[in-house]
């Protein structure tokens, strides 16, 4: 990459005249190392500024300074082309979409503004106390859901949910919360209701929220849920990898 310049002339009728250089004359190089200091949405904006920027915006050291500090390890995750056989900006597109990974019963992505990983457990993900059991269960299509569907309780005297994640996070600070409805959603005039005639005793005793990392990492939130609450969740909790 590179370009450079000592003067433009152009000729005329009265006589060459020295050009003033336009952003086109600045060097490739220099133009990606000033692109490595955005973010992707500005380096798009800027890449339909003319030719320079817009092979500059394709350079690997532009992407790469986007990219999770582990995504070599991601891309062998989560994509059938291993890393070396991929543009940075490809890996870079396909991590910002969100990948299905583990039998579609998670996904991933990443934050195209911060560069920040999250991933997403469905309940088909989880051990769940009667879960194929039809008495107390239905599995109802939604698209509210990314997976396509939810899992509707209908009557259970306990119940016990649990998930397992095996996955490489970058080094950073994450949050983690539960997403819980109470109530069986319905649409009335194309909006969205959600019935709680049929809630009852999740507001006898508390609902036990916890995780536990492979480095040692614990909490444990207990949570009352209240019964005209649509959406609960217990507060987020965070943790470092």
């Amino acid at each position: 990459m590179g370009a450079g310049f000592s003067g433009l002339i152009e000729e005329s009728i009265e006589g060459p005249t020295l050009l003033k250089p336009g952003l086109g004359d600045v060097p490739e190089n220099c133009v990606a190392l000033v692109l490595t200091h955005l973010d992707a949405p500005e380096i798009c904006k800027l890449a339909e500024l003319n030719r320079v920027f817009r092979q500059a915006s394709l350079a690997d050291c532009v992407w790469e300074s986007k990219l999770p500090e582990n995504y070599p390890s991601l891309a062998h995750k989560l994509f059938d082309e291993g890393p070396q056989r991929l543009a940075k900006k490809d890996i870079y597109a396909r991590l910002c979409h969100h990948n299905g990974f583990d039998g579609g019963t998670k996904e991933v992505w990443m934050e195209k503004r911060n560069g920040g990983i999250c991933v997403e457990i469905s309940w088909k993900g989880m051990k769940i106390t009667g879960i194929d059991d039809r008495r107390y269960w239905n599995h109802i299509p939604s698209d509210e859901s990314r997976f396509q569907k939810i899992a509707y309780l209908q009557q259970i005297w306990w119940l016990e949910v649990d998930g397992n994640l095996e996955f490489e996070f970058p080094r950073g600070t994450y949050s983690l919360y539960f997403r819980l409805q109470l109530g069986k959603t319905t649409k009335k005039l194309g909006r969205r209701v959600c019935n709680l005639d049929q809630v009852h005793g999740w507001g006898i005793k508390p609902v036990q929220f916890q995780f536990s990392t492979s480095n040692g990492q614990k909490s444990h939130v207990p949570v009352l849920l209240e019964g005209g609450r649509e959406m609960v969740a217990p507060p987020r909790r965070r943790f470092f990898c």
